[in-house]
């Protein structure tokens, strides 16, 4: 193993090398930097084109140029990473080093979420072949496969945006979708139930009926302004998707498993009063995140009491049912600052942006303040890159566990007598994860290359706003700053899922 990767580093290296070497001499040749100032009828003009040639070393032939450049780049071995100047004058380190952090915050919660999301129900539908279930998703995947993003950003700016802040100023639901949006739900919820056409119809009437009530009962409470979970709500949240993860692990007949389930949820409401005296001001994200691995480490030790057999998975379910459960009390907390964050000044009864990053008009200390407008300005180009990504989740896990439900393994598990839950769960899925771990270890390793088309829609500044920067203003160092950083994490992602194929298939033997 350790040979192998240590040969896939060295070509690594390699391809990083010749790529850069290739793209550097290209757009060195394709383009001149001097073509403006020669142009211009500035009286300096002399003086400026002077100036840009020795800051840019643009009288050195580009082969040797691109040499000097990577010296800079080497010196990361020694502490001293340089991707040279801008055209501005500027450090291109700097520059990328602030359009990173932009980049992540945009496409690292769109992208797990449509991995997770898409692999889920792409499962589902494998599982559920030829189901209105399965025919629903795929129609709903081709859907947004073929959608363009740009598209896709205007009516989410137009009804999630813009139809949303008109709505909370009376908080109300209409009459039409009191009766369109639990008709339209309640398909959903029967698809996912599933059964025959009588249990189809019959869930379809209760969850439409059930949605109706509780939007009657919303509209009572005025929740869409003051909303809220409150104690109760987040433990019964937090015991039903504990006991879900249960299910999933170890069956829904394993009381053991229920039992630890439901025992770091009802821990997650005795701590639901101490979590909420937390003053506002006290937290960060350092602070809230060292809370989150607390909570997870207290839940493994808390299912882990349980255990007779199968320690393992037990720990697992209460590891994951208290992250889960800290989730929902972040939620809440979030729901309490809403009324009075959406009618502070800054906000004026429009929470829901359509551009920037974050609000320049917010000065709240209180870091719930600062937690929702973050999340807030996420929504809109989150929700578009994650309905363009999941699709493609959908499509490619359906059909991966498919081929492998065809398998005679599989049929072999089934003869042996084993559950269903335990053949798709521990044989088929494994082994059907295969193939998506390229694409999500790509997916993952471009996280950092931005996306400039949701970037230009919404007005962040990124790494893909950077690039189109770079390109239009011919500046050759920036574009290699990102055209290197990209690549390089392009390159070890590659090298990760290689790696990550042993541990999904133990006969693939890597280092032979």
């Amino acid at each position: 193993m350790l040979a192998f990767i240590g040969r896939r580093i060295a070509i690594s290296f390699l391809v990083l090398f010749g790529s850069s070497f290739i793209v550097y001499n290209m757009e060195a040749i394709a383009g001149d930097p001097l073509a403006g100032l020669a142009e211009s009828s500035a009286r300096n003009k002399e003086y400026l084109i002077a100036r840009l040639t020795a800051q840019l070393q643009l009288d050195v032939p580009p082969p040797a140029r691109y040499f000097l450049w990577l010296k800079g780049v080497l010196g990361v071995f020694v502490g001293n990473l340089d991707f040279g100047r801008t055209r501005q004058g500027g450090a291109v380190l700097d520059l990328i080093g602030a359009a990173v952090p932009v980049t992540l915050r945009l496409v690292t919660a769109a992208t797990v979420l449509a991995i997770i999301l898409g692999i889920s129900i792409g499962v589902l539908s494998a599982i559920r072949q030829y189901s209105r279930l399965d025919y629903s998703m795929t129609f709903v995947s081709f859907l947004f496969f073929s959608l363009p993003v740009f598209w896709v950003a205007v009516l989410l700016k137009q009804y999630f945006a813009i139809g949303f802040n008109d709505f909370l100023a009376d908080g109300q639901v209409t009459t039409p979708f009191m009766i369109a949006i639990p008709l339209a739900l309640g398909l959903i919820v029967a698809g996912f139930i599933g059964g025959e056409r009588k249990r189809f119809w019959i869930s379809y009437a209760v969850s439409a009926l059930g949605l109706f009530g509780l939007l009657n009962l919303l509209n009572l409470l005025n929740w869409f302004q003051s909303p809220g979970l409150g104690i109760v709500l987040v433990f019964l949240f937090s015991a039903g998707a504990g006991i879900v993860v249960a299910g999933l692990t170890m069956g829904f007949d394993h009381k053991t498993a229920r039992n630890a389930a439901l025992s770091v949820a009802a821990l997650g409401a005795v701590l639901y009063v101490p979590f909420n005296m937390i003053p506002g001001h006290w937290l960060n994200l350092g602070l809230l995140a060292l809370m989150g691995v607390v909570a997870v480490v207290v839940g493994v030790f808390t299912a882990g009491f349980w255990a007779k057999e199968d320690r393992g998975a037990l720990r697992r379910i209460g590891g994951i049912t208290a992250f889960i459960t800290g989730l929902f009390l972040i939620l809440d907390k979030l729901m309490q600052v809403w009324n009075p964050y959406v009618n502070s000044d800054a906000i004026s009864g429009r929470p829901v942006p359509t551009i920037s990053a974050a609000n320049d008009l917010m000065d709240s200390h209180n870091y719930w303040w600062q937690l929702l407008d973050v999340l807030l300005h996420l929504l809109l180009p989150t929700l578009g890159i994650m309905l363009i990504s999941f699709a493609g989740y959908v499509r490619y896990a359906r059909s991966s566990l498919l081929e492998v439900m065809n398998m005679d393994y599989i049929r072999t598990a089934r003869a042996k007598g084993l559950t269903e839950r335990t053949v798709v769960v521990r044989h088929a899925l494994r082994n059907a994860m295969i193939p998506l771990t390229t694409l999500i270890a790509f997916d993952l390793s471009g996280l950092i290359g931005g996306a400039f088309i949701t970037e230009a829609i919404y007005g962040w500044k990124g790494m893909g706003t950077v690039f189109l920067e770079s390109v239009s203003t011919q500046d050759l160092n920036l574009l290699m700053g990102v055209f290197f950083l990209t690549s390089f994490l392009a390159v070890m992602g590659n090298l990760l899922a290689d790696i990550a194929y042993s541990a999904l298939d133990p006969r693939i033997r890597m280092g032979k």
